[in-house]
């Protein structure tokens, strides 16, 4: 029998009843949203339609108001993701042979930027939660700590909500660069929600960042590959930016995505107030029923709150990390249960948590299917035998920068082998794609073993000169 096509297989499983606790935003909720994408509306650029590279029409008005919904100074909309909008915030703002200041858990789209711009790396490692593993936010004083070591500094990218959910301090640490006059980038793919909720003000675009890059589609209803770009100071002049973006960003846009993007910011226009009262309601009443687990804890949810997370400076609510570190289960395990046996699809497994998304189109069904399912499972659990420590994994050192490594030849090596050597590969996990190792560091025993760890949870981890865990490397 041959295998079904994308297009019968996708509506076999739409009429399944499986809930998606994960991406994208719009929930597959027709009920709510409508039916009006998808080919009737599947143009390219014919008269009337504009051009998005160089839009005067329609689709400047589509930017003019995305910029009036999210308080920036110019907004333009993307087809290509986040990764374009990354790509080209950061090769605005930067020269060649520039030095840039990274939040090490930022995504590998900011090390691709790195390695093709040719640019030298600062890197901040985010503390680690002792209680779940996951990464905390980035301090104010390691900015400030960086820019006194490294005079020379031209942009900072931070994540802020990083994938998990944990926001940085981002006014305080915008102030300290523009001290300086050094732009800040923030990557807020999973924060295009918060300017809409009571957490408003911790949103880059009104905390003070120059570049912001959003995915629409992660929190918000809009299709998978639709995201935003805002520029909120006079940093990086729009002209340079668009410049750039028609680098990065296809020549053929979809108008099916610029249409959701429409239609994502005609929903949030008239229904953002209502709907988001009602988003937080239902967060509020998950959290109240998850008082009553004994064993999985949800991360600033029921009786855990951000205060017994020091290293969180604020945490998005919209995200729930189940976490199992205390428990004899895994994230990988729990995952796996609530996919095989209460038809719940979550995001991502980590060792000591599985995340769950959420987003305005969930639903009062959705949050008491969820939490019936964590009771079920929560009943089952024992104690850990030893509440687990976690601790973060020094940074390897840096022997020369990406672009350097880029141009040399080595030998693939198992992993245990490359300790010591120096990888020419990036390897990391996915989700969330974020780099364990970069290509150019050493690689250490630490990094070799939370790699292996990663693997032997059943992490998906992908190198990108060959299968894992094989790596490439130079002496």
């Amino acid at each position: 029998m041959s295998k079904p096509d994308l297009l019968h297989q996708l509506q076999a499983y739409g009429e399944t009843d499986t809930y998606p606790f994960h991406m994208p935003g719009h929930k597959r909720n027709t009920a709510r949203l409508g039916n009006a994408l998808p080919y009737s509306i599947d143009i390219t650029e014919i008269d009337g339609f504009d051009d998005l590279h160089a839009p005067d029409g329609i689709l400047k008005d589509l930017n003019d108001r995305l910029c009036a919904l999210y308080g920036a100074k110019h907004s333009f909309a993307l087809v290509n993701g986040s990764t374009c909008g990354i790509l080209a915030g950061i090769a605005a703002a930067t020269q060649r042979g520039d030095k840039i200041l990274l939040a090490r858990n930022c995504h590998k789209s900011v090390y691709n930027a790195v390695e093709l711009l040719g640019l030298v790396p600062v890197y901040i490692a985010p503390p680690t939660d002792e209680t779940t593993g996951i990464a905390g936010s980035i301090a104010p004083e390691s900015v400030a700590e960086a820019l006194k070591k490294h005079n020379d500094i031209r942009l900072c990218v931070l994540t802020s909500p990083t994938y998990d959910g944990v926001i940085s301090d981002i006014r305080t640490i915008a102030a300290l660069l523009h001290a300086k006059d050094i732009p800040l980038l923030v990557d807020e793919a999973h924060g295009a929600h918060l300017v809409f909720t009571q957490n408003k003000a911790l949103s880059a675009v009104a905390a003070g960042a120059d570049i912001v890059i959003q995915s629409l589609h992660k929190t918000l209803p809009a299709l998978t590959q639709t995201a935003a770009a805002h520029l909120c100071t006079d940093r990086i002049p729009p002209a340079a930016f668009q410049q750039k973006l028609s680098i990065f960003e296809t020549s053929s846009p979809s108008y099916l995505l610029l249409s959701s993007i429409a239609e994502c910011v005609r929903i949030l226009e008239k229904k953002a107030e209502t709907a988001f009262k009602i988003y937080e309601k239902e967060l509020t009443d998950f959290s109240e029923k998850c008082k009553t687990l004994t064993h999985l804890t949800v991360s600033c949810k029921g009786n855990d709150c951000l205060e017994l997370h020091p290293v969180f400076f604020a945490f998005d609510g919209g995200k729930l990390p189940i976490v199992t570190a205390n428990t004899n289960t895994d994230g990988v395990s729990l995952l796996q249960k609530l996919r095989a046996e209460y038809k719940i699809e979550g995001e991502m497994a980590a060792v000591s948590y599985a995340l769950l998304m959420t987003s305005v189109c969930d639903t009062d069904e959705g949050f008491s299917r969820l939490f019936a399912a964590l009771r079920e499972i929560d009943r089952t659990l024992q104690p850990a035998a030893v509440p687990p420590q976690f601790a973060p994994v020094p940074l390897p050192p840096v022997v020369f920068p990406p672009c350097a490594a880029a141009k040399q030849t080595g030998v693939r090596v198992p992993l245990q082998n490359a300790v010591g050597k120096i990888s020419l590969t990036t390897v990391w996990c996915y989700p969330p794609g974020v780099p364990l190792l970069v290509r150019g560091e050493r690689v250490t025993q630490e990094i070799a073993d939370a790699l292996e760890n990663a693997k032997a949870h059943g992490l998906k981890v992908i190198a990108d000169s060959g299968e894992f865990p094989k790596i490439t490397v130079s002496d």
